[in-house]
């Protein structure tokens, strides 16, 4: 397509409407403030409709049938959640923003998206996975360590006492683990160093990493352990009691902040990333950065005092939140082969990485 084109753009969300609960059952989901942030971010440009990622979705999709999808579901249920929506769209022939299915399913298993990055030799802590609590007697993970659910993201089943420094603490966070999710177990070695967020856009060779966002521990409330809990979040970090938990541009040397983007960027190639991403670092005690996980369904909220990452990353290139909702777009668009002139990539795509 060619010319003036201004798409039919389809939002498929999974609204959280529990958000001010202190559980973390729907921690992925959106709220619908950030649903409806990026509707309107999208309707600058383009004729919008919002559709919920339900059973009924795939009705849904076949009697719209939208030029493209701005894919921000996590899905309802099973390991392979996140992909669902992106195979209903595949199977229908329509374009939508983000990661394909495999990549998506890979991703929200931390297990395998590790084992991947090992066979690259891109740095990711030691770990170990168990299905039953009787496994535990067949390994001896490196302690400390942190223990966390295997298939879940935005620090869902990470609370402060997920790290552990002894056996007895080891086979009691497993035991949680097992009992309220009802998934596997991933243990992780834990690493001691500082910790970062990466936030990357692009497609291929053409990426472009915003400004590092570092996460500042010593904000947090004393006694506590320095990650960034499902407490740190959503419950210590309100719009209304808000933590200076985040620093961006964080404070690097050249030498590390290369280091940091490189392995991110190989990362994001490895895992066959798409359009956006964001990628958790942590230094390990030899100050080499190691990934943590990526996430290519990032989270978004639109008030700058929520904290969230990859917003707050992009404000730092010069990117409003309408902007960077805009730009996923095009660069769907733009991969995909739809072309339109109502948006134009801003000045950090020119070919100069932030």
């Amino acid at each position: 397509m060619t010319g003036n084109f201004y798409p039919r753009v389809s939002n498929f969300f999974s609204e959280n409407k529990n958000y001010n609960q202190a559980v973390d059952l729907y921690a992925e989901w959106d709220t619908f403030e950030t649903i409806d942030a990026v509707r309107k971010a999208l309707e600058e440009h383009h004729n919008v409709s919002l559709v919920e990622a339900d059973q009924d979705a795939y009705i849904k999709l076949k009697q719209l049938q939208p030029d493209i999808v701005f894919n921000i579901a996590e899905g309802l249920h099973g390991v392979s959640r996140e992909a669902q929506i992106p195979a209903m769209l595949e199977m229908l022939n329509i374009p939508y923003t983000g990661s394909d299915p495999l990549t998506l399913a890979i991703c929200l298993d931390k297990s395998r998206a590790k084992e991947i990055m090992s066979y690259y030799n891109i740095p990711t802590p030691e770990f170990w996975v168990i299905s039953r609590k009787e496994e535990l007697r067949d390994i001896t993970p490196i302690l400390p360590a942190i223990v966390k659910p295997l298939h879940e993201g935005s620090s869902k089943g990470i609370f402060n006492t997920s790290i552990v420094r002894d056996r007895e603490g080891l086979e009691r966070e497993v035991n949680n683990v097992l009992s309220r999710y009802n998934e596997p177990v991933l243990i992780e070695e834990y690493l001691p160093g500082r910790e970062f967020t990466v936030a990357i856009l692009g497609n291929e060779e053409d990426l472009t990493v915003l400004p590092i966002v570092e996460i500042k521990f010593e904000t947090l409330p004393p006694d506590v352990n320095p990650i960034y809990s499902y407490e740190a979040k959503w419950i210590w970090d309100r719009a209304e009691n808000p933590l200076e938990i985040f620093s961006c541009p964080a404070k690097l040397t050249e030498q590390l902040k290369t280091k940091i983007e490189q392995t991110c960027r190989k990362a994001y190639k490895i895992l066959r990333c798409r359009d956006w991403c964001r990628i958790d670092v942590r230094l390990n005690k030899d100050g080499q950065p190691n990934i943590i996980e990526l996430n290519p369904l990032p989270g978004i909220l639109p008030n700058p005092e929520d904290n969230s990452c990859f917003p707050k990353a992009a404000r730092a290139a010069g990117l409003n939140y309408n902007q960077l909702i805009q730009t996923v777009l095009l660069l769907a668009a733009q991969r995909t082969g739809i072309l339109t002139d109502s948006y134009s990539l801003p000045k950090i795509f020119s070919g100069v990485n932030v």
